[in-house]
């Protein structure tokens, strides 16, 4: 498996969202839709993936439910974070409150498309589908620099929740989610092929995709872990909140290992009832409230000197 190489992935990782992407561009291909054997042969009972070893058949397929299982976890993980935003929002006084609710904002704009985007809802290779992917593309890269710039805020170089914050912030956001939307719908519909495939569609490669929805955000994850790690324990001296984001941390690990070694396990294992996403999504979520959970320690509900403090 070379740098930027989707092929290993798409086949044996069951419901992996990006392969949606490069499903459109072999199908579009007359030379290359051959390519697409086994459970991918027919687009519209196809499973995510690229001829994959294993995968959940399009839902009504033979009974099928789609990824039932993840899409529950999805419903319920929007759920949870709508109350972390609520609890957020009332912290007044807390440091870096419009920035953590703005990543907790766009982390549930997320699920309902991972909902959809790995459900086995839509058919293979369907516009609707590439679109729906490529935004979610778009979102998990502006979530991971939401979560860094929660750290970045955390050093108070800047003072939080002002222009100066949040300027920077939403300016980023704009860049990250168009430019990773960009590349997605290049990759899927091949519009300018300047950042979209590879010279060889039929080695479903593409560097700024792997860069953007797999490098970046374990660049983000690392350097946010790394921040409140010192923050938390060198500068404040707290152990408590430091076991939160070490927690989250460890969560955050567990839920790839979930996509990538307990997916084809799980869905051979279940007949391809269900795979790892539900899983993943479950620790993802998990890490998220951590995350919360660490914030809400080191901060301050009210104002000290409010007559009702």
């Amino acid at each position: 498996m070379s740098f930027g190489d989707f092929e290993s992935l798409c086949t044996n990782t069951p419901s992996y969202t990006w392969c949606n992407l490069f499903y459109r561009q072999l199908s579009e291909n007359s030379t290359l839709s051959s390519l697409l054997t086994g459970l991918s042969a027919n687009s519209s009972t196809a499973p995510v993936g690229i001829h994959p070893s294993c995968g959940i058949p399009r839902v009504g397929t033979d009974r099928s439910l789609g990824n039932i299982a993840n899409i529950i976890v999805c419903a319920l993980s929007m759920v949870a974070v709508t109350g972390m935003i609520i609890l957020t929002e009332r912290r007044k006084a807390a440091v870096g409150r419009v920035e953590l609710r703005n990543m907790l904002i766009v982390y549930f704009a997320s699920l309902p498309f991972q909902l959809i985007t790995n459900g086995s809802l839509l058919e293979q290779g369907s516009t609707a589908l590439v679109v729906l992917t490529a935004i979610h593309a778009g979102l998990v890269a502006t979530l991971f620099w939401a979560l860094l710039a929660n750290a970045l805020i955390s050093t108070q170089v800047v003072e939080d929740g002002t222009m100066s914050s949040l300027v920077p912030f939403y300016v980023l956001s704009s860049l990250i989610f168009g430019g990773t939307l960009y590349i997605s719908l290049d990759v899927a519909l091949g519009i300018t092929h300047t950042l979209g495939p590879s010279s060889h569609p039929n080695e479903l490669r593409s560097i700024p995709l792997f860069i953007m929805t797999s490098l970046w955000p374990a660049i983000a994850a690392i350097f946010y872990f790394g921040i409140m790690i010192y923050i938390v324990l060198g500068m404040l001296k707290e152990v408590r909140p430091a076991l939160y984001y070490v927690l989250a941390g460890v969560l955050f690990v567990f839920s790839q290992l979930a996509w990538f070694l307990l997916g084809k396990v799980l869905c051979i294992g279940s007949g391809s009832k269900v795979d790892g996403s539900f899983i993943a999504t479950i620790f993802e979520t998990a890490t998220v409230g951590l995350v919360f959970l660490g914030w809400k320690s080191i901060t301050e509900g009210v104002w000290k000197d409010d007559p009702y403090y």
